[in-house]
């Protein structure tokens, strides 16, 4: 029966000779160099990822050095008693051993009495050890001595995935060779010679498929390519590789495209639902999208078109849509897919932090919407930077002269500011550009901004006298309960009414100008109405007696209350209390 001698491809198509090798090109030369010179090292290290070669050629290696009669190539002839005897699985020049389940000493012990025997055909015994990093380390200690000074016909050949796990002393004994990825392109040439010889029909683009999922191991390439092959019946197909995959199909990530840049938030929304009733994860999709924006990325630039890893057909439409997106959109929606993906194992709610996602690059093309979704440093200039209102106090800035060190450009933006304050508005006064106050601390961020929008700006400048400011004050104060400690700041201060609407607040030390800082933007909105004038501008004096006082802590406080009453000290000693 046919089916009785069915071989699968990566046993049956498995290079014979360097020259079939795919994609180690480099240390294939390099080993037919050494054989051609006669510099035969005593023992080798081929590391590498899976199926990538590191075991075939390390047979190929042994046959060729055991060769009598290599061809101008410098290849095994296949013709020799050596190489028929290799070919037929008949030959005592060539031995293996599976470290995975003979990783003892003794299992080493028994394979250094064999070196001792000479080789019946040919020049050499070659050893080839799969998977050393599993020996364990007493008999890798059994093995250094053998290693190092093997008897002249005895050569090793050690294969290893995790050259991390062998020990140093046998790595520094060993010629290592390090095995790359094979490319998706030498995957897919490969891919395309097996299908002839198989009399199977294809698509460059399904090869293209497997090739990626092979993540860069010809042996899982053709395991994979055998599993369409059966499931298609000799006819490989796109879809039905993606459908026998489980791959998504790219049709999604280019409407998706469309959808970020016409806004349309509804159908990337639905689009999104059909891929995970389809029974995809949020994470594979999102790690698609961002692969596709990047592949856009690369489309754009004629150098970088060539990494650009897909189909001929689908490269076309890669190229099409990539004209059709600036590079300020890929860069920012590259961005945001790789922050959700950063954040996708944290999230509680996954499908929620894709959906949102979603509507962050659906908002990207959107020039409403455009400058609050980046960053706050987007919008800055120095022209805004001279409109901030004054809310620092000169001896805040006296405070903070000690602890700041301003560059030159910013102080000359300073100085600069200060100049057009005293030249405009003569008798405001000069806290809006202090030394020692930097740039960042000045900058309103976005979400302040956005605050101060949503508020109704008061268009009125209704004189007002101290009586009605201490009343708005107060009412200000009972609307936030909850902040106690603002609460109990604003209740200590003392309020004066200055020139141009200008309101002085007094404060007993530093940290309640920041409690008052941070509530600026509502307090300034709530008098500006409750007052019904629109001028109204905030800043910060802190009171002579109060600029050396400092918060104190328990225990500083506890210590104060025993200064002022020895008694209590003596309590909390007999009651064994502590802070």
């Amino acid at each position: 029966m046919e089916n009785e001698n069915f071989i699968v491809s990566a046993r049956k198509y498995r290079p014979t000779t360097f020259l079939s090798v795919v994609g180690q090109s480099s240390l294939t030369n390099t080993l037919k160099n050494a054989i051609v010179s006669n510099r035969i090292a005593q023992a080798y290290m081929f590391c590498g990822p899976r199926g990538v070669g590191k075991t075939t050629c390390a047979r190929i290696f042994a046959k060729t050095i055991n060769c009598t009669n290599l061809t101008a190539d410098n290849e095994a002839c296949n013709e020799c008693e050596s190489c028929r005897a290799f070919n037929e699985h008949r030959s005592y020049n060539i031995h293996e051993l599976d470290a995975a389940s003979n990783n003892s000493v003794e299992d080493i012990r028994n394979l250094i009495e064999q070196v001792r025997t000479p080789p019946q055909i040919g020049n050499y015994s070659v050893y080839i050890i799969d998977e050393v990093h599993m020996l364990s380390t007493a008999a890798f200690n059994a093995f250094l001595k053998t290693l190092e000074e093997p008897l002249p016909h005895a050569k090793f050949i050690l294969a290893t995935t995790e050259k991390h796990k062998v020990l140093t002393t046998i790595l520094s004994r060993c010629q290592i060779f390090d095995f790359n990825r094979i490319g998706i392109n030498d995957i897919v040439e490969h891919l395309k010679i097996v299908a002839q010889k198989e009399n199977v029909t294809y698509e460059d683009s399904a090869l293209n498929i497997i090739a990626q999922k092979a993540d860069g191991g010809m042996r899982d390439a053709l395991s994979i390519f055998d599993q369409v092959v059966s499931f298609c019946q000799g006819n490989i197909t796109y879809k039905s590789t993606i459908e026998n995959l489980n791959v998504l199909d790219y049709e999604y990530y280019f409407k998706l495209v469309d959808c970020f840049k016409n806004c349309n938030i509804a159908d990337s929304l639905m689009i999104f639902n059909e891929i995970l009733n389809k029974g995809f994860e949020g994470q594979n999709f999102i790690n698609g999208l961002s692969s596709h924006f990047r592949d856009l990325m690369v489309s754009k630039n004629a150098k970088t078109v060539t990494l650009l890893e897909v189909g001929d057909n689908i490269k076309q439409t890669y190229l099409e849509q990539a004209q059709s997106c600036s590079d300020d959109f890929l860069y920012k929606a590259l961005r945001i897919s790789n922050e959700c993906d950063i954040n996708y194992r944290m999230s509680k709610n996954k499908r929620l932090l894709v959906e949102l996602s979603l509507i962050r690059l659906c908002q990207l093309s959107d020039e409403k919407k455009k400058n609050n979704i980046d960053d706050e440093w987007d919008d800055f200039d120095v022209d805004s930077l001279l409109k901030i209102e004054p809310f620092f106090s000169p001896e805040r800035a006296k405070t903070q002269q000690g602890t700041s060190s301003p560059s030159p450009q910013t102080s000359n933006v300073r100085q600069s500011h200060a100049q057009i304050q005293t030249q405009q508005n003569p008798g405001t006064p000069k806290v809006a550009a202090m030394p020692g106050v930097s740039i960042t601390n000045l900058l309103t961020k976005k979400e302040e901004k956005q605050v101060d929008s949503n508020v109704p700006q008061v268009q009125e400048t209704t004189q007002f006298d101290q009586v009605m400011l201490n009343k708005a004050w107060k009412e200000y104060i009972d609307r936030i309960p909850e902040k106690k400690i603002l609460s109990s700041t604003m209740q200590g201060c003392t309020l004066t009414i200055k020139d141009n609407f200008f309101i002085e607040i007094a404060v007993d030390n530093p940290m309640q100008e920041d409690e008052l800082l941070s509530e600026r933007a509502s307090l300034t909105s709530w008098l500006s109405k409750s007052l019904k004038n629109g001028k109204i501008k905030l800043y910060t004096r802190v009171n002579e007696n109060g600029e050396n006082k400092k918060a104190l802590s328990p225990n500083e406080r506890f210590i104060e209350m025993i200064q002022n009453n020895e008694h209590i000290g003596t309590l909390a000693k007999e009651l064994e209390l502590e802070i």
